[in-house]
């Protein structure tokens, strides 16, 4: 099919592609969704004459016609891309958006692919499939299950609408070759995507079990390519394997062994409350953290069951302003000691906590005004880190020499310094927790964006039920000492340092601005950053080489100052968005008091204030 978004294409060739798209889409709803559009975008006014201006309704049909073939033009503008991150997209009829067509598409590419790798190994291949809760997810998973088995592939599906972490569990679990994730994660709920995973015979490196990475996602690409339409894709009708709820148990069993036996007492006095977002993992989530001894949990109740439509947030990921009000409400209400958000696929988890230096009056009455606040992913990824850290501390055996922390580079450098102080190896990897899983030797990794990996041996990927139960845990044995998060915290700033992190972001809607506003800072950087010089400017297109390993090339910047603050930029990989994320560090003394603790932490954000104030200056903003 012919990309309208690389050449000129006419209304008569866009109607034609459209036509024979339609006639060959499988799913009756997209196909009539597309043929109004085109009824839509050949309809002509009524009573409409030559050199006369149109009336009222015949405007309102004309632009009715102009909307639609602008629609159309963009659902043909090219069949949605696979990447890195496989598929995800809107959903809709049409090459350009998430349906069953372009999925049926993209597993058989992935099927050619596999049988490729693996021609003339026996047995034949395995895939484990599974899906959320999400409009059309099921039925995606179905189309996947029957594509793969008609051409040979032992498909496994999981039993029911469950967390990403299953299905990556699962695939190094049951020795799969490969593993597909019907999800869009925390994107609004028009959209739908697509995640591939490698394992088995297919990967036997530290990536295995991973989510694909380039060539891999190329090579897959160029199957799909291939395919000449819907119709030529053999399809089963039965034929793979339902399987049972074994393999949940296994994950939890697993999970559960995470949590320290001795702190069960501990445990039970934790008052949490827990939202899934409307997503796959309160049920999981809340199993996991039963049986490691958590029995005071409340689950918000109106984000309890899965629901694609999302309808008491306006956008489903924790992140987002206002997305865990529910749950800081509830936790005020009820005088919750710790809130636990997961995403909707339950692969990313936000914790929230009351901090008395956060009491605001100027916000919710339950929630600022009695200091709760949510943590920011750094923050968690620190307390994780020192937690995985003191872990590997206290086993009697002696440490592998391989065992790595890891992040990514637009993460916090804190953990680096707690790596170091635990003599444990300490690795920074592009965005993306496609590469932070596969370093050599993980025994934890994050990414600022609230996800975490505690279990690399068995979940290769971001778990955000794991991460939960250890971020639990830790609050627990801290409660049962009379103690919190924010003063394990503060003992963190006054042992490395206190590092504050934060972002600035630019919102493009012309998506030629992002390379120019980085070309542009390339060229012109800030001389200053909150009055401090600009020591050293690094090109992360050109790679780098710092003590940490090199990294390859990636489009972005990095600015760092003479007191120590941090600055990278880079596009947004999933929004047109410029990123900044800022970190500063202000040293504290090892015995600093609570009052220096509090005066350093007011001084941090005074100056990220002004960087961030400065940054906006530099994007023209």
């Amino acid at each position: 099919m012919d990309d309208a978004g690389s050449k000129q294409v006419t209304w008569s060739e866009l109607e034609g592609q459209v036509q024979a798209w339609v006639d060959d889409d499988p799913d009756h709803d997209t196909a009539d969704e597309l043929r109004a559009l085109l009824e839509r975008a050949n309809r002509e006014p009524d009573g409409l004459q030559d050199g006369r201006d149109p009336d009222p309704t015949q405007r309102q049909v004309i632009d009715q016609r102009h909307a639609a073939r602008d629609e159309l033009a963009d659902r043909f503008s090219g069949l949605l891309q696979f990447g890195t991150a496989g598929l995800r997209g809107r959903l809709g009829g049409g090459p350009h958006r998430m349906n069953r067509a372009v999925v049926i598409r993209a597993a058989s590419g992935i099927a050619d692919f596999l049988l490729g790798e693996l021609d003339g190994v026996s047995p034949r291949p395995r895939v484990v499939v599974g899906y959320d809760a999400r409009h059309n997810s099921h039925d995606f998973a179905l189309d996947t299950a029957a594509v793969l088995t008609a051409v040979g592939i032992e498909v496994l599906l999981l039993p029911s609408a469950l967390p990403t972490p299953v299905l990556a569990f699962a695939v190094r679990h049951l020795e799969a070759d490969a593993g597909i994730m019907v999800t869009a994660s925390h994107n609004p709920p028009q959209d739908n995507g697509y995640k591939v995973y490698l394992g088995g015979r297919v990967v036997s490196d530290s990536g295995q079990g991973a989510q694909i990475v380039a060539p891999v996602d190329a090579a897959i690409a160029h199957e799909i390519a291939r395919v000449p339409s819907v119709a030529s894709v053999p399809r089963a009708q039965d034929g793979w394997t339902l399987l049972d709820d074994a393999v949940v148990d296994a994950y939890v069993a697993t999970a559960v062994a995470l949590a320290d036996p001795a702190a069960r007492a501990a445990a039970a006095k934790l008052r949490i409350v827990l939202t899934p977002l409307h997503g796959v993992g309160g049920a999981v989530a809340q199993r996991v953290l039963a049986e490691a001894g958590f029995t005071d949990v409340l689950v918000v109740p109106e984000q309890a069951d899965p629901d694609g439509d999302f309808p008491s947030v306006a956008f489903p990921n924790p992140e987002e302003p206002g997305a865990i009000d529910l749950a800081i409400g509830l936790a005020g209400d009820e005088g919750a000691d710790l809130v636990l958000a997961l995403d909707p696929d339950a692969d990313r988890c936000a914790a929230a906590v009351q901090d008395p230096r956060s009491r605001s009056f100027r916000g919710p009455d339950t929630a600022a005004a009695e200091g709760w606040r949510m943590l920011h992913g750094d923050e968690t990824g620190a307390l994780l880190g020192a937690t995985v850290a003191a872990r590997l501390a206290a086993d009697p055996g002696p440490l592998d020499p391989t065992a790595t922390f890891a992040n990514s580079i637009v993460s916090s450098r804190l953990l680096a310094r707690i790596a170091d102080a635990a003599s444990v190896r300490h690795a920074q990897t592009l965005t993306g927790f496609k590469w932070i899983s596969r370093v050599d030797g993980l025994v934890f990794g994050y990414e600022e964006a609230l996800g975490y990996c505690v279990d690399p041996a068995h979940v290769r990927d971001k778990d955000g039920i794991t991460a939960a139960l250890l971020v639990a845990g830790e609050a627990a044995r801290l409660k049962a000492a009379g103690r919190t998060l924010v003063d394990e915290l503060d003992d963190l700033a006054r042992t490395h340092g206190l590092h504050l992190t934060d972002q600035v972001s630019a919102r493009f809607t012309d998506l030629a601005q992002i390379p120019a506003t980085v070309d542009r800072l390339r060229s012109a950087p800030p001389a200053t950053l909150a009055g401090s010089q600009v020591a050293r400017v690094v090109d992360l297109a050109a790679g780098t080489d710092d003590d940490r390993g090199g990294l390859p090339p990636t489009e972005g910047l990095r600015l760092e100052t003479q007191d120590g603050t941090r600055v990278i930029v880079r596009p947004s990989g999933t929004e047109p968005k410029v990123k900044c994320y800022l970190e500063v560090v202000v040293p504290l003394d090892a015995g600093a008091d609570d009052h220096a603790v509090v005066a350093g932490r007011r001084a941090a954000r005074e100056r990220l204030d002004a960087v961030a104030t400065d940054m906006r200056t530099a994007l023209g903003l």
